[in-house]
Order: C-alpha cells, then sequence, then structure tokens
C-alpha cells in the first residue's frame, strides 16, 4: 500500500495541464506525478525539470535516455521506475532485441560505443558510492560533448530523485507500467514487488 494515495489527474489545474507531457511519454499520468500534486508546487517544479531533461537539445536521443533511466532504475532498485521506463524506451522506438538484450549491452552489437559509455556512467553514477572514475570520463568524452553530458547526467539525476520518491512511497503502479514491466521485462529479475 503506497505510504501517501495518489489525487485525481483533475484535482489541480496548472498540474493537469502540465502533466499532458506524460500522455506523450507513458501514455498515461503517473500516480508519482498524482501524489506529488499534494504538494503542487513541487509536481509542477518536478514536471517542468522532467521536460528539461528529456528536451532533445543534442545527438542524445529519447529512446537513449530512457534507457539510461532504465539502468539506473534497475540499478538501485526502483521496480516502479524501470517499468515506465523500458516501457517509454518502446515508445520511443526501442526494438525488441535493444530493449531485451540491455543487461548485454557490453557484448551486443545492437548498441554504439557512445551508448556504452553512456550506460557505464549510468551503473557508476547511480551507485552508492558513487562509482564515476577517470576511466568512465574519458570514455564518456570520447563520444558525447558537455553538453550531451549534462543532458545525461540530467537523466541520471531525474531518476536518482524519481527511484527515491517512488521506493519510499510505495508509488502504486498503473496498469499499464505493469503490463509493461511483465511484457518487456519477463527475462529480468523484475517483479511489480511494493507498488501494488
Amino acid at each position: 500500500m503506497a505510504l501517501v494515495a495518489p489525487l485525481a489527474t483533475d484535482e489541480n489545474e496548472e498540474v493537469s495541464e502540465l502533466a499532458r507531457f506524460f500522455n506523450e511519454t507513458l501514455g498515461f499520468c503517473p500516480n508519482s506525478v498524482l501524489t506529488m500534486q499534494r504538494r503542487p508546487a513541487i509536481a509542477k517544479a518536478f514536471i517542468n525539470l522532467n521536460m528539461a531533461v528529456m528536451a532533445n537539445e543534442g545527438t542524445v536521443t529519447a529512446e537513449q535516455k530512457r534507457l539510461i533511466g532504465y539502468i539506473t532504475s534497475a540499478n538501485t532498485g526502483c521496480r516502479y521506475c524501470e517499468a515506465h521506463t523500458i516501457l517509454a524506451a518502446e515508445r520511443y522506438g526501442g526494438t525488441d532485441e535493444r530493449l531485451a538484450n540491455i543487461w548485454s549491452f557490453r557484448e551486443s552489437d545492437r548498441y554504439s560505443a557512445g551508448e556504452k559509455a553512456a550506460f557505464e556512467f549510468a551503473l557508476a553514477a547511480s551507485s552508492v558510492p558513487n562509482a564515476v572514475d577517470d576511466n568512465i570520463s574519458t570514455e564518456l568524452h570520447k563520444y558525447w560533448d558537455d553538453g550531451e553530458i549534462v543532458e545525461i547526467l540530467g537523466v541520471i539525476s531525474l531518476f536518482g530523485y524519481l527511484n527515491r520518491w517512488n521506493d519510499s512511497m510505495g508509488t502504486t503502479m498503473e496498469a499499464g507500467a505493469v503490463n509493461a514491466g511483465e511484457r518487456l521485462l519477463s527475462e529480468s529479475t523484475w517483479t511489480r514487488g511494493k507498488h501494488k
């Protein structure tokens, strides 16, 4: 059971208007946002940050950002965010092969050298304690410019916030996210866990 129940999607007009962003990315407004709207300023700030982080300013694609979010969330153990990010990666063009083989990215030819560097960075940056070192930084700089690195770390950091929010809150997982987890993560250790 969630620590705090989400409010209705039409509870706050300003939040509701901003939250339409998630209809494109997920097909529904996540319960995490509907819970945040108990303090509308938090919900609005979060949605605006999410939109800014997920904007494509360089060559980091929308699909790549969602895969980075997935790796970050899986590394921290947030089942809620794993399901949401894998669903969003699919909605932004992730193929069955890329989605199913994300954990073999090091050996796979389905991911570019730049993606592999970004994924290693995501794993290191989302670890506790932080494991970003000179080797990871050097590899990252081979493929991404400073602005793109800011975008990549923005995704990792955004999901750091969400991972803690949703795992601590025990946010109830929406049917669309449950379906995505069961369908797209069936070969992994993913379960719905506490998000019922």
